[in-house]
């Protein structure tokens, strides 16, 4: 598909330093890989495209290193493409993720060489693979046609640093050790992010980009200290050090070379094959399990380790419980480190295997790459008795499928995809209802009586479902007990497991109990839940509840003569136009248009721009259209 669809680990030697690197993908399907390696890394770079600038997926993947605190420098890159443009790569990050790009490297591509606007010096690449670097003070000519962008990066960094700024506007030249130890502190305070540009293709502009990642963004001992929890919850800090008991983080599992090993970045303590660590699964259960050996990793090659230290990214074997997000440690110092987060599929595929011979090898299959993938679910529709599974997207889904069949030999069924639904409710609604069930000859029901009044309301898109079991109690006087509480709860919950229209869950709404009225030894436990339930499912019934749909944000890149058809296409496929921009004879179409009008889109678009058009969408939220 020429994408990247899995994160892999590498190293480097630069200098004095051991430079760590984890490659994910940019594409929105395979969010969870950013995910957990971004909880685990210390810094990012960013790379964007010199001709398209910031596209969609560099947004979702700058709202993640947001979230995680991390500093960051950009990579302008394939800037050896007709179209390409330095400036204006720094101008779309500017106004499209709202950040401060300052230029460091400047790209000569027709020289095979990059300016550097620290140190005035001119870095040109030869040799096949562009190992060859020769430095030299950059020409006057050159270095004048790169005044304005040396001017934007010292005004950039004065803006932080009082010290250099007084220097700059006494038409003073600061030195590049000034100029770099300033930018650094901005790098990692996160004011403002250092821009490089090069080609990936040719080697162009790489080593700089490596000299920048040890000059400017932390070392592990840069970055604050983890927080972790002791098993009754109480907070502390893990310093990252190699004294102390052991805390690590699992961020992946994957399966190498048919066996299941994981990847972990150690926070504190040594790590030594054959030592046995413990996790907490979720159920709360603490579990012991022996690391059988460890590994560095060097993308597609491992090396045996004798020990792994705070700070290390390190791979082990033998772990047959562990799962990304769990912390392990020493069995007598448990503690926690925060999970890592996973997202909900919002697209399923009907599937089974040819054969019901392979059953039991496909349950094996499916159960290894859920390991793997977090955001993967294989379950059984109990109403359906289909098998779905559930995924990110169309691409994420027909992934795994080639995968079954290149890696695992199994040949497997598919049916349309189905998508995930939600439902809530539109307006206010109250209902009172009493429970008394009409008794049968045999007595069955006989001496079940409670009344109860419910009440339910919408809430803002994303806020999920809000309870209140806190209800008036009549007659006068009387008090529930706690098996009778515990029963209302029972009930409450058990309508807001599916909606009254397609069963899908309920999300977006506030259930209240507002009063509750008890016949005496009459009001049992199982007539309390029973008149919960069912006041608070005719509350929502007469609360005009809707069937949410997943929407979509979309951006699609067309020539500028299929515009109009596709245009066209996607109204009809009640999209919601945002923006379109034209560059280069192309135009990107910036819209919101529901899941279920994607379903099969590429193949459509492809036909309707004689392939050379192309999409990208991510999952904005649930809504009724």
């Amino acid at each position: 598909h020429g994408i990247t669809i899995t994160s892999a680990v590498t190293q480097a030697n630069w200098g004095d330093h051991l430079v760590q690197i984890v490659d994910t993908p940019g594409h929105v399907d395979f969010t969870i890989e950013v995910e957990r390696s971004m909880r685990v890394l210390d810094g990012a770079i960013l790379v964007i495209d010199g001709v398209r600038g910031v596209e969609p997926q560099t947004e979702t993947v700058w709202r993640q290193r947001a979230r995680f605190n991390l500093p960051a420098l950009f990579f302008v890159n394939k800037m050896d493409r007709p179209g390409a443009d330095f400036a204006q790569a720094l101008a779309s990050i500017r106004r499209r993720l709202h950040a401060n790009p300052v230029p460091v490297t400047v790209p000569l591509p027709d020289q095979a060489a990059v300016v550097n606007l620290v140190d005035g010096t001119l870095v040109r690449f030869g040799g096949e693979h562009g190992d060859l670097l020769e430095t030299q003070p950059c020409p006057a000519e050159t270095w004048e046609a790169v005044k304005p962008l040396r001017e934007s990066l010292l005004l950039g960094v004065a803006e932080t640093d009082e010290t250099l700024a007084d220097r700059v506007l006494e038409g003073l030249e600061p030195s590049p050790e000034q100029v770099w130890s300033a930018l650094r502190d901005a790098t990692l305070s996160g004011a403002l992010t250092p821009c490089l540009g090069g080609s990936a293709l040719r080697n162009l502009g790489v080593q700089p980009l490596l000299d920048a990642v040890v000059r400017l963004l932390p070392s592990p001992l840069d970055r604050p200290d983890a927080i972790g929890f002791d098993p009754e919850g109480r907070e502390s800090a893990i310093a990252m050090r190699d004294d102390g008991p052991l805390a690590a983080l699992v961020f992946k599992v994957q399966m190498w070379e048919g066996r299941r090993h994981v990847f972990a970045r150690i926070y504190r303590g040594v790590l030594s094959p054959g030592e046995t660590v413990a996790f907490v699964n979720p159920d709360g259960e603490l579990v012991r399990e022996q690391v059988a050996r460890l590994f560095e990793v060097d993308a597609g090659r491992k090396h045996k380790l004798d020990r792994g230290h705070a700070g290390e990214i390190v791979l082990l074997a033998g772990l047959r419980r562990a799962s990304t997000g769990d912390t392990l440690c020493d069995p007598r110092a448990p503690v926690l480190l925060e999970r890592i987060e996973t997202r909900e599929p919002v697209l399923s595929l009907a599937i089974e295997p040819v054969s019901s011979a392979d059953e039991e090898k496909f349950l094996e299959v499916l159960q290894k790459l859920q390991e793997e993938d977090p955001t993967l679910r294989f379950q059984e529709d109990p109403e359906t008795g289909q098998r779905l599974l559930s995924g990110m997207g169309e691409l994420h889904l027909q992934i795994v499928l080639e995968r079954l069949e290149r890696e695992y030999h199994l040949a497997v069924k598919a049916g349309k995809p189905a998508v995930a639904l939600r439902e809530t409710v539109t307006r206010a609604a109250t209902a009172d209802l009493i429970f008394s069930p009409v008794v049968d000859p045999k007595g069955k029901g006989e001496g079940l009586k409670a009344r109860v009044k419910a009440s339910v309301h919408p809430l803002d898109r994303g806020a999920g479902i809000r309870s209140s079991i806190a209800p008036a109690v009549l007659p006068p006087g009387s008090q529930l007990t706690a098996v009778q509480m515990a029963a209302l709860k029972q009930g409450v919950e058990f309508t807001l497991g599916g909606g009254p229209l397609e069963g899908g869950p309920l999300q977006d709404l506030a259930v209240d109990l507002d009063e509750v009225e008890l016949f005496g030894s009459a009001s049992s436990g199982e007539a309390l839940t029973a008149a919960a339930a069912r006041a608070v499912r005719k509350a929502i019934t007469e609360a005009a509840p809707v069937v949410l749909r997943p929407i979509m944000s979309a951006e699609v890149v067309v020539p500028d003569e299929n515009l109009g058809t596709v245009l066209g296409d996607l109204q009809a496929r009640r999209a919601v136009i945002q923006e379109t921009t034209h560059s280069l004879g192309s135009a990107a179409i910036s819209c919101e248009l529901p899941l279920q009008k994607l379903l099969g889109y590429t193949t459509d678009l492809r036909s309707m721009t004689q392939g050379r058009g192309q999409f990208t969408s991510q999952f904005n939220r649930f809504d009724w259209t």
